[in-house]
């Protein structure tokens, strides 16, 4: 895909990225495929696919009580639970405010955990690393934003994304369309959302503006970016993903060249037909 010669061009010292098409079967890349880089809030992604496989295998339920008085497992995937970002200080009732929380993940792996008795690091690798092919992807810190993984291995991720096999279609359904509609709440980076939509641990991207995310994306894209400068976004209506990994934090570097390039690979993908 010419469309990813153009992150040669960025102000970074080291970019990965793939675009994945054909239902899981075509996949592009630029850089390095096996070059591992930290992941920061991409993280939640993985976590979040462990906890719908714990669904999927009866260990926890989505509607399960979990996190603070009033919160379920569904709140926290969804940032709905009314914990703070980086403790667990309640700062709302759950399902009152989309507040976008890391603590909320780390409470939500120690949920897990408990309830499996497998220690999270080593569930997360079990139910989607091994499974996946994801071969060196690894959850070395909190499951907020402590995952590391290569290009290769968020391929391997996104193509199950777009043809699910380790979870139940209804549940990838489910984790991809807005939970709690219409929860006003902040968009690390971009300021206030109203709504700030959020499914099962992916960010919907529906009218959000500005996003990260192209212009061109459709509303039903889903997906999440992270603070060390990497993305993941999946588009349904042109079935097709693309992740994007630098060892550059995210800043206002970004917040022009990551739209324009999802952007050029859409309108490459749609001009394949």
């Amino acid at each position: 895909m010419q469309t990813l010669d153009r992150i040669g061009q960025w102000p970074v010292d080291n970019a990965s990225a793939a675009v994945v098409d054909d239902g899981g079967r075509g996949v592009a890349h630029f850089g390095d495929p096996q070059r591992v880089y930290p992941l920061a809030s991409v993280t939640k992604l993985l976590c979040a696919y462990a906890a719908l496989v714990a669904v999927e295998e009866g260990a926890i339920e989505l509607d399960q009580p979990a996190g603070p008085p009033g919160s379920t497992v569904r709140h926290l995937l969804a940032h709905a639970s009314g914990l703070a970002f980086g403790d667990r200080v309640v700062q709302a009732e759950p399902g009152v405010k989309r507040i976008y929380s890391s603590a909320g993940f780390e409470v939500l792996a120690e949920f897990v955990e408990a309830e499996t008795g497998i220690a999270f690091p080593d569930y997360v690798a079990e139910a989607v690393f091994t499974p996946l092919g994801m071969a060196d992807a690894a959850l070395v810190g909190p499951a907020g934003h402590g995952a590391q993984a290569s290009a290769a291995d968020l391929a391997a991720f996104a193509a199950e994304l777009l043809r699910p096999k380790l979870i139940s279609p209804q549940t990838h359904a489910d984790a991809t369309r807005v939970q709690f509609p219409g929860l006003a709440g902040l968009l690390p980076g971009y300021g206030s959302q109203r709504p700030n939509d959020w499914g099962l641990g992916f960010e919907i991207r529906d009218g959000k503006n500005p996003h990260w995310t192209g212009a061109g994306n459709s509303p039903e894209t889903y997906g999440h970016f992270g603070q060390s400068g990497t993305f993941l976004w999946v588009d349904p209506q042109v079935d097709a993903a693309c992740v994007v990994l630098t060892d550059r934090a995210f800043g206002d570097w970004a917040k022009p060249l990551w739209p324009e390039i999802s952007d050029a690979v859409l309108g490459e993908l749609r001009a394949r037909g």
